[in-house]
């Protein structure tokens, strides 16, 4: 049992388990961070900033996730963010990208081929693929890290990945901008981000299209 257990520990499948744990435990760190060294923050140069977005754009990987960090960001710098955050995101993206190289792709891909109709499902997605993308990134409750891990190991064209998720994460994190530039307190903002009921709106709407846009793309590769 043990050793069935250790075998199926492949690179991707421990990357999938950090992805989903490590964002969680970085959210709070950064959470106190930005309230205890606010004034701090608030007089960060211009340079400071562009330093900032360069580690965030490594760490958004795994570690900080970006609409936390567009929170932030919009709250400190308001809608001079935009440019940092997309470049987070994209940053992000390429940076899972380059670490499945390094991951057993290959034995992930073996073990598909082991099930022909996994196999054949992913193909048949893999035929529209920026839509999946799409619609997969436009969800607020989908793990950032974890979904571009598994765009990077199903093969989709990395193309694809950065412009189906550039699109998909724009709404989010414009809508985490707007509600860090509108926010009197930081705490409050963090703590609560969707205390708006226009913002808890949009985010239901958000899952909601992205949910009904995913199985409508799924219905139509199975048919």
């Amino acid at each position: 049992m043990k050793s069935a257990i250790l075998k199926n520990l492949t690179g991707p499948v421990v990357a999938g388990i950090v992805l989903s744990v490590t964002p969680i435990v970085f959210t709070s760190l950064l959470t106190y961070y930005a309230v205890v060294h606010e004034a701090a923050i608030a007089n960060f140069t211009a340079w400071e900033w562009a330093v900032i977005t360069l580690i965030c754009s490594i760490t958004s990987a795994a570690l900080t996730p970006p609409t936390m960090l567009a929170l932030i960001f919009g709250y400190f710098l308001g809608w001079q963010a935009v440019l940092p955050l997309f470049a987070i995101n994209m940053g992000g993206i390429l940076f899972i990208n380059l670490l499945v190289r390094w991951l057993d792709h290959d034995r992930f891909i073996q073990f598909l081929r082991r099930n022909p109709k996994a196999q054949s499902v992913l193909d048949r997605i893999l035929d529209k693929e920026l839509e999946v993308i799409f619609f997969a990134k436009l969800s607020p409750i989908l793990p950032f890290g974890l979904t571009n891990l598994l765009f990077a190991l199903s093969g989709a064209h990395l193309k694809n990945i950065l412009l189906g998720g550039m699109l998909g994460m724009a709404p989010r994190t414009l809508l985490a901008i707007w509600s860090g530039h509108e926010a009197h307190e930081i705490r409050t903002l963090l703590e609560n981000p969707n205390q708006s009921s226009w913002t808890q709106i949009i985010v239901v709407v958000l899952v909601i299209v992205s949910i009904a846009g995913l199985w409508q793309v799924v219905q139509r590769a199975l048919k």
